[in-house]
């Protein structure tokens, strides 16, 4: 079989999926005629064959749908049969925890798509939570044994003068070192750099992302002296606790992808400052290389030319020991599946995990799942990693473990302190469906915040600011402080009643307000937690005053860059929402890199709920 390159549109679907949220089910076309059962039809370039009888849905990480895919057709192209019926397989994205709390929920079509027959999260770890979600419900397994298909370490990466600092590569480092320099009050000046400032940490948030679940693993384990068999005891045990929650101290913010983090790193790199962005986060292997590369978030559009960072990252394999991330396919035991299908789903696993297609693996930086391939290029020293680590592997804990981790972790976790900031203009009273009246964009909103509010911790302080042109007693004002930034075990109710009666109004004073709330964050910046702005807008800068639009966002900028590097930075991270088709993606994602946080894109309104749950993953 023939090597295949990515393409552009493959390139993009990819860029749409690891940055936006709520584009992984596929647009439905028409419905498939003669299938076993109504499906959505992809068009052009990745259409179905037209005698396809038995289609396996497939469900797979973001990380491996260009290649899933590409090998799908292939399979489609030889015709297979299954009871004499011709078998194809359609796969589409979905993040790992993501799909893991649909099939645990019960899979909802009209909000998720067609139920999988094949499901790929890029961890057994997830079809262990999964059947262990299932049991508490009585419900029997749905994953099972899993079959892997490809697989790539969780490292921690490093910019390579920081790891020198530590002894690499002569010295072995670990979770153990990430420990000894988040106690240390002299952070990086205890090893003569007190130029790089306090150890910053790097860490996406378990519910959502691989590397999270595999870090938290990683690191319980590393607490309590293990390498297997870790326990619910050894949660609860006095030293793991204390471990964990002084290694989650030095977490700058969470996040729902690691690309938040390299695009930032690499952003900063460029600028000079990439020592004082992070100093560590917690990674696949496979990133390291993309990174090293010149491609930090593993895509490249069209005209963009891969372009090496001034610093590379090396990959540190934990001494105490590591995971792989194993990209399991299983065929699930549910209620919707068939025996047809089960069986097309088979024959699918056989064929991708053939030697001759295993080898397409290591083309996207993955080591092949099966192990008669030999791992070659590019997994290699001068892209920052090393082909004969880890040395050490550490066991997946049991179902209930992983579970118990999952619920601890909410407990250990670093606290926030977050100020929710919603534009209340007059555009946000446009129906969110050109063909609807209802409901409004303001109404989705609404709600999706709402939700969100519950997803914060009680030892999280949030507060609530509105904004329009027009607002309070006298019309005169550009915001409103419904809530005061303040403990949300007190405030959430109060919160949410105060989004319910939210209103539109008028103009959108976009600068003036990311200013001002930026700092009232660092008025009272408190170091000990993640300080955060979200924002949300549907428009762009309308204070009434266009002529100087340019420099107040130049200077918006400026500022916003001052305050996250340097010795003595106090970074306040800003997460922005482009909500709607006017929302000025642009320029929401310009003020957002320039304060090292990240810009999500719902310009979908019917997408909402799904990017304020990823915003808060940051949290």
């Amino acid at each position: 079989m023939n090597n295949h390159r990515l393409c552009r549109s493959h390139q993009q679907q990819r860029r749409r999926v690891l940055r936006g949220m709520g584009m992984s089910a596929v647009a439905i076309v028409s419905i498939l005629t003669g299938c076993t059962k109504k499906s959505a039809v992809p068009t052009g370039d990745n259409a179905l064959p037209k005698d396809c009888v038995v289609l396996v849905h497939t469900v797979v990480s973001s990380e491996k749908i260009d290649l899933l895919t590409e090998l799908a057709k292939s399979f489609n192209s030889q015709k297979v049969k299954v009871g004499g019926k011709t078998a194809c397989v359609q796969p589409r994205s979905k993040a790992s925890g993501g799909a893991m709390q649909a099939l645990a929920d019960g899979w909802d079509e009209r909000a998720e798509g067609e139920r999988p027959v094949i499901w790929s999260p890029a961890s057994s770890a997830w079809g262990g939570i999964l059947d262990q979600r299932l049991a508490e419900k009585g419900q029997p397994p749905m994953a099972g044994q899993g079959t892997s298909f490809m697989n790539t370490p969780l490292v921690i990466a490093m910019p390579q003068p920081m790891a020198a600092a530590l002894g690499y590569p002569n010295t072995a480092l670990g979770w153990s070192d990430i420990l000894k320099l988040t106690q240390d009050p002299r952070g990086w000046e205890a090893y003569g750099h007190p130029e790089w400032g306090p150890f910053r940490l790097g860490k996406t948030n378990p519910n959502f992302s691989t590397s999270g679940l595999s870090a938290l693993i990683a690191q319980n384990y590393a607490a309590a002296g293990k390498t297997r068999d870790l326990s619910l005891e050894d949660l609860n045990r006095p030293e793991v606790i204390a471990y964990n929650q002084d290694i989650e101290s030095s977490v700058v913010h969470y996040g729902d992808i690691t690309m938040t983090f390299l695009n930032n790193w690499y952003r900063a790199d460029q600028r000079g400052t990439a020592l004082q962005y992070v100093s560590a986060v917690a990674v696949e292997e496979k990133s390291v290389i993309d990174y090293n590369q010149g491609n930090p978030d593993g895509v490249l559009d069209a005209g963009e030319e891969p372009r090496r960072p001034r610093i590379p990252l090396v990959a540190i394999y934990p001494k105490e020991g590591t995971l792989f991330s194993d990209n399991p396919l299983y065929v699930l035991n549910a209620p919707w599946v068939d025996e047809s299908e089960a069986e097309a789903a088979r024959q699918f696993i056989e064929f991708v995990t053939t030697p001759e297609n295993q080898q397409e693996v290591l083309q996207f930086g993955f080591r092949p799942g099966n192990p008669s391939v030999a791992v070659g290029p590019p997994i290699a020293k001068d892209n920052g990693v090393d082909p004969d680590q880890p040395q050490t592997l550490l066991q997946t804990p049991q179902p209930p473990v992983l579970v118990g981790l999952l619920n601890k972790w909410a407990e250990q976790r670093k606290g926030a302190r977050v100020l929710l900031v919603i534009d209340v203009s007059g555009s946000m009273g446009d129906p969110a469906d050109a063909k609807n009246r209802t409901p409004t964009k303001l109404d989705l909103a609404q709600q999706a915040a709402i939700d969100a509010v519950g997803q914060f911790g009680d030892h999280d302080l949030v507060g609530l600011r509105v904004f329009s042109t027009g607002m309070g007693p006298g019309r005169d004002r550009l915001w409103l402080d419904l809530v005061p930034i303040g403990p949300i075990t007190g405030t959430r109710e109060q919160i949410r009643t105060q989004i319910r009666q939210l209103s539109p109004i008028a103009g959108t004073p976009l600068y003036d307000v990311t200013r001002s709330s930026f700092r009232l964050m660092l008025e009272n910046y408190d170091p000990e937690r993640i300080n955060a702005v979200v924002l949300l807008t549907d428009g762009r800068n309308e204070d009434g005053n266009s002529s100087d639009d340019r420099q107040q966002l130049q200077e918006l900028i400026t500022e916003l860059q001052s305050q996250s590097q340097g010795e003595n930075a106090k970074p306040v991270r800003l997460f922005t929402i482009a909500y709607g088709a006017d929302a000025d993606l642009t320029t929401l994602k310009s003020i957002a890199e320039a304060a090292n946080g990240a810009s999500y894109n719902a310009s979908d309104p019917k997408t909402i709920n799904k990017v304020f749950t990823a915003v808060i993953s940051n949290f």
